[in-house]
Order: C-alpha cells, then sequence, then structure tokens
C-alpha cells in the first residue's frame, strides 16, 4: 500500500493538514500521528507480550518486570535510533511524523527528547499495524527487540 504524508493538499473536498498520514491508493482512510501512537502503543505491547510469552509461563509481576525493558520510553528511544537507517524512506517519514508530534501528556520516566523518539516508533508501529503489512511489523519488531536483548 503506498501512502504519504499529505500537507495542506485537498483530498476529498478537505484540506489536510500535515498531521494526517493518507493512503494515496484508496485516498479514504485518514489517521492521525496522535491515533496512530495510540495504535502502536498496544500493538507494541502486544508483540512484546507475546514474545514473553513465548519462553512458557511466568508469573505476571515477573513478566511485567520483563516488559519494561521493552516498553519503556528509554527502551524505545533506543530501538528508534538501531532501527532508522533500515527503514524504507516511507517509514522514516512516517516515524519522523511521530517524533515531531505535539504530545499533550508529560513523559513520566524519560526526558523529553526520549519520549518524543519512542512517540515516533509508537507512530511507526501503529502505521504498518492499520496499513495491514504485518510481516514489515514482525521484521522491525525483530530489529526492535534485538537491541534490548
Amino acid at each position: 500500500m503506498d501512502s504519504e504524508i499529505m500537507d495542506g493538499k485537498t483530498v476529498d473536498g478537505k484540506v489536510v493538514d500535515s498531521k494526517i498520514i493518507v493512503d494515496k491508493v484508496t485516498m479514504n482512510k485518514y489517521y492521525s500521528a496522535q491515533c496512530l501512537a495510540y495504535m502502536g502503543d498496544a500493538v507494541f505491547e502486544l508483540y512484546v507480550r507475546k514474545m514473553l510469552l513465548s519462553d512458557g509461563n511466568r508469573p505476571v509481576n515477573v513478566l511485567n518486570k520483563q516488559a519494561r525493558q521493552y516498553v519503556s520510553a528509554a527502551a524505545q528511544a533506543a530501538m528508534y535510533h538501531h532501527i532508522e537507517p533500515l527503514l524504507t524512506q516511507e517509514e522514516q517519514a512516517v516515524m519522523k511524523r511521530g517524533r515531531n508530534l505535539h504530545s499533550y501528556s508529560k513523559a513520566k520516566s524519560a526526558n523529553t527528547l526520549a519520549y518524543r523518539h519512542a512517540t515516533g516508533l509508537e507512530v511507526l508501529f501503529g502505521y504498518l499495524f492499520v496499513n495491514e503489512r504485518h510481516e514489515r511489523l514482525a521484521e522491525v519488531f525483530e530489529f526492535c527487540v534485538s537491541i534490548a536483548d
């Protein structure tokens, strides 16, 4: 699926701002970077949980502790830098859009820059998921966790 970030262009009679990512093929899917981050956060967490459970049963508190090494803003910021050169130009643009997103929440356990990079990674995961690029999503996840291991 071919997509682009639209900025000030008209789609279906509406001016699209720079926060919207539009599918160029169907021209009918609009997702704000905030919505993609929302989805990407859940998708990334699900992938982490699936990976951790693949090693077998453990107490939930142990699983949660192990998950934090992957889902923290600091860890995701490191992943952002690790995978950036491995991404397509389109994926890099999506991740950058997420990184530059103005957030209404504050980072709780990381500095603002790390939080912004983590948001960029989440936007990428959301983008790949909603565009049903599941194989690519799995590849990117493997790249991400290879740095955390």
